[in-house]
C-alpha cells in the first residue's frame, strides 16, 4: 500500500503559520538583526586579539627579567670562583664594558679575571638583553650587582633604576654577600 500525500498546493501547519488576518507569518532572521550580531561577534574577537597581543608583551618581559636575574647570578658565581680577586678588590666598582685582557690562553693574574669576568658579564648581557648592560658596587664582601635593560624599547638611555622615570631602563638589583 502506497503512503497517502498531500498535493503541493497544500501547506504543512509546520511549516507555515498565519497571522490573525490570515497572512503567511514571516520567520526567521532580519539583516539587521545579522548585522547587529556580526557586530558584536566582531568587537569581541577584537578583544581576543587584543588580550593575546598583550599577553605576549608580558611573557616576553618576563622571559627578559629571568634572563637578568640569571645574569646576576652569573657574575656571582664568577666572583666566588676568583675570590683573590674579590679580596683584591678588584669586583668593587664594574660598571660598562670591560676591554677584554686577551690573558685566557697564557695564565690570568686575579686582576685579569676580574676585567676578564666583567667583559665576557657585559657581552653577554647586551646579548640577552636590549640595551642590556650591568654594574657592580660593594666593599670587600658585600655587592650589589645592577642589571638594566630597554624593557619597553622606547630608546631609553639612564642608568637609574626608578621605574616613574620614563627615561630609565629596567632594573633589577641582586643584594649579595660573600
Amino acid at each position: 500500500m502506497m503512503p497517502r500525500t498531500r498535493p503541493p498546493h497544500v501547506n504543512n501547519a509546520k511549516t507555515m503559520a498565519l497571522d490573525m488576518t490570515g497572512k503567511q507569518k514571516k520567520s526567521g532572521f532580519t539583516m539587521i538583526e545579522v548585522l547587529v550580531t556580526l557586530i558584536i561577534l566582531s568587537i569581541g574577537l577584537l578583544g581576543l586579539a587584543a588580550l593575546q597581543a598583550r599577553s605576549m608583551v608580558s611573557n616576553h618581559n618576563a622571559y627578559l627579567r629571568s634572563q637578568a636575574i640569571q645574569s646576576a647570578y652569573d657574575i656571582g658565581d664568577r666572583m666566588r670562583a676568583n675570590m683573590a680577586g674579590v679580596n683584591a678588590g678588584h669586583y668593587n666598582n664594574v660598571s660598562g664594558a670591560a676591554a677584554d685582557p686577551a690573558c685566557i690562553t697564557a695564565g690570568c693574574s686575579p686582576a685579569q679575571i676580574a676585567r676578564y669576568d666583567a667583559f665576557q658579564w657585559n657581552k653577554l648581557l647586551n646579548q640577552q638583553l636590549p640595551s642590556g648592560q650591568g654594574t657592580i658596587s660593594g666593599n670587600g664582601s658585600h655587592f650589589v650587582i645592577s642589571v638594566m635593560w630597554n624593557e619597553a624599547r622606547n630608546e631609553a638611555s639612564g642608568t637609574g633604576c626608578d621605574p616613574s622615570d620614563a627615561n630609565d631602563l629596567q632594573c633589577i638589583q641582586v643584594d649579595m654577600r660573600l
